[in-house]
């Protein structure tokens, strides 16, 4: 599993986090909180919009708003050279 994040991350993949309310069905006035997380390609998030496409035509409950936030956990500026040496004994 480990290896197959990386590989998604060394991609340009980031960590998608999205907070679902949705009207539960049997009591339509009451929101429920349902939390996604997926490894997602911005700016377009293809994963994210599959997962509600599929929720708005199989799930009961109707959407009512999503929250998300992207973070690419590797990027460029992570990488830089460092000129020096540490010795030890």
């Amino acid at each position: 599993m480990q290896t197959r994040t990386l590989d998604l991350q060394l991609k340009g993949y980031g960590l998608t986090t999205a907070q679902i309310l949705y009207h539960m069905p049997d009591y339509p006035t009451m929101l429920q909180t349902y939390v996604w997380q997926e490894y997602d390609l911005a700016p377009k998030f293809p994963n994210m919009h599959a997962f509600l496409d599929y929720w708005r035509e199989t799930l009961e409950g109707p959407l009512h708003s999503v929250r998300f936030a992207h973070q690419r956990l590797i990027s460029p500026g992570e990488w830089r050279k460092v000129d020096g040496e540490f010795l030890l004994n």
